[in-house]
């Protein structure tokens, strides 16, 4: 295997492990398919490059196998649209204005930002809206997914629930040191998909490897 080859192997794995959150060597093998003794070489580097970690955990009666998932290091390598600049703006604006305002001028930012969101989605069927968004958060280098729930509400195929998840967040920097963007990220959410309710299940900022967002349209009373 040539080092362009071993180098873009290393980087499906990381990819892999962003969007799943963790993986055993086997799993990763099916995934890829490559050989497993290529990916445990592969996952060799990667974890003596700090790019990776690992847990045991217990499946079904056998050993416990290696769980491997990014480590912080790793989840740097992904693209950051504000990054460490970004903080220390806020920071310093913190230090002038006062954090209160800081915040206040977050929220305004978020207001801003779900006008321009809800402009561009539109007033479609409801997964042409989730698509739509997820479309627009990739394009902002957020690893964005959705999917539908199956539910006994669903009527002539137009699904009343979906799962909407974002493997990598452009604004992490900004969201451990100001954490109320998180809370003004759902917010906007809400005002993009009026019609619907969404709740948090998934938070990057408490150690999860995702943020996920059940968007569930209300029920017409």
């Amino acid at each position: 295997m040539t080092t362009t080859e071993q180098t873009s192997t290393k980087q499906d794995i990381l990819e892999y492990l962003l969007q799943r959150g963790q993986a055993t060597a086997l799993g990763l093998a099916e995934a890829l398919d490559i050989s497993p003794q290529a990916v445990r070489r592969h996952l060799k580097d990667l974890e003596a490059e700090e790019l990776i970690e690992y847990e045991l955990v217990q499946a079904g009666m056998g050993r416990p196998q290696h769980a491997y998932r990014l480590s912080r290091k790793g989840r740097d390598r992904f693209p950051n649209n504000h990054g460490k600049f970004a903080v220390s703006l806020l920071d310093t604006m913190a230090q002038t204005l006062g954090k209160d305002q800081v915040n206040h001028i977050l929220q305004k930012q978020w207001q801003q930002k779900a006008l321009e969101y809800r402009d561009r989605i539109g007033s479609g069927k409801l997964g042409e809206r989730v698509a739509k968004l997820v479309d627009l958060r990739r394009a902002e280098g957020y690893m964005a997914e959705w999917y539908p729930i199956e539910s006994e509400t669903a009527q002539n195929g137009n699904c009343s629930q979906f799962m909407f998840t974002e493997h990598n967040c452009a604004i992490s920097d900004v969201a451990e040191t100001f954490p109320s963007v998180c809370s003004h990220e759902l917010e906007m959410f809400a005002t993009i998909l009026p019609d619907c309710t969404v709740e948090r299940t998934h938070w990057l900022i408490n150690g999860q490897h995702r943020c996920g967002y059940m968007i569930t349209k209300k029920s017409r009373i």
